[in-house]
C-alpha cells in the first residue's frame, strides 16, 4: 500500500521543498514505506546547484523576486524551473536497496505515466526532450513536442529514491516570464516558445482534472493510494532542511 500525502505549503516553496527530502531521508532509514506527494506551490523558482555557479547567479536570484516567484535551492535537477499555484508538484518516495540500477527505468516509468495522464484530460502529450527547452532532458513531457508541460528529477540515498515531478497546467505566460529574465541572467540559451501550460492546449483545463488523472494513472501503477497525513517526525526534519534551500 502506497500512502497519499496531500499536504503543501505554497506560503513557504523551501519548506516545500524540504518535505521531499525528509521523506527520503526517513524511507531510506526504514521509517516510513513508499509515499506519494501531490501538493499545489506557491510561486516557487527552483534553482538547481549549476546556476549557482553561473556569475549572474545573483542576478537571477533577484529577477526570480522581482516576478513574485521565491528563489530556492533544489536538490535533484539541473537548472532553473519556475511553477506555481497553476502546477502540480509529485513527490515519489520509495525504498530500495538498490537504486542507482534503476535510475533510467525510473525516468522512462514517470514520462509514461504523466503523458499517459495528460492524454487521458485531452493533450497531445509525448515523451522527449523539447529543441530549445529550459532545463532540458530526455524525459520531457511536452504538448506535440513542442512546448514542456512535465520536468523530473532524481534524488537518490543509500536505501531510497525519490523522483519529483512539475506539472505545468495553468499560467503558461506567467512561467514564461520569469524563465525569460532568470535564463537571462545566467546566460543560458533557450527558446522562450518551449515554456508553457496544458491549458494552452486544453482550454479550461484545470489542476484539479490533472491531479485526478495522476492519480489514477499511479493507482493503476502502484495498487490503491492509502490517504495519509504528514507525520510529525518528517514535518520536523523538514523545517531543519529547509533552511538550506532558501535564497
Amino acid at each position: 500500500m502506497v500512502r497519499l500525502l496531500r499536504n503543501g505549503f505554497p506560503d513557504d516553496p523551501a519548506l516545500d521543498v524540504a518535505v521531499g527530502h525528509a521523506l527520503l531521508e526517513r524511507a531510506a532509514r526504514g521509517e516510513i514505506g513508499a509515499t506519494l506527494r501531490v501538493y499545489r506551490p506557491g510561486p516557487t523558482c527552483a534553482f538547481g546547484r549549476l546556476d549557482t555557479l553561473a556569475p549572474g547567479f545573483g542576478a537571477a536570484v533577484a529577477a526570480a523576486r522581482a516576478h513574485g516567484f521565491d528563489p530556492v535551492l533544489r536538490q535533484p535537477g539541473g537548472h532553473a524551473a519556475a511553477y506555481d499555484a497553476g502546477a502540480l508538484c509529485v513527490d515519489h518516495v520509495r525504498p530500495e536497496a538498490e537504486g542507482i540500477p534503476r535510475l533510467q527505468a525510473r525516468f522512462e516509468a514517470a514520462g509514461e505515466l504523466f503523458a499517459g495522464a495528460l492524454r487521458t484530460v485531452g493533450v497531445d502529450a509525448r515523451v522527449g526532450e523539447v529543441p530549445g527547452e529550459y532545463c532540458p532532458g530526455q524525459w520531457t513531457v511536452s504538448a506535440s513536442g513542442r512546448v514542456k508541460l512535465v520536468g523530473t528529477a532524481q534524488r537518490l540515498v543509500r536505501g531510497a529514491s525519490l523522483l519529483g515531478a512539475v506539472v505545468l497546467v495553468q499560467g503558461g505566460a506567467r512561467v514564461r516570464g520569469v524563465l525569460e529574465e532568470v535564463n537571462a541572467a545566467l546566460g543560458l540559451e533557450w527558446d522562450p516558445a518551449t515554456a508553457g501550460a496544458a491549458e494552452d492546449e486544453v482550454p479550461g483545463l484545470t489542476v484539479d482534472a490533472v491531479e485526478r488523472a495522476v492519480l489514477d494513472a499511479y493507482a493503476a501503477r502502484l495498487g490503491p493510494l492509502c490517504d495519509g497525513a504528514l507525520d510529525d517526525a518528517t514535518a520536523a526534519r523538514a523545517r531543519e532542511l529547509a533552511a538550506r534551500n532558501r535564497l
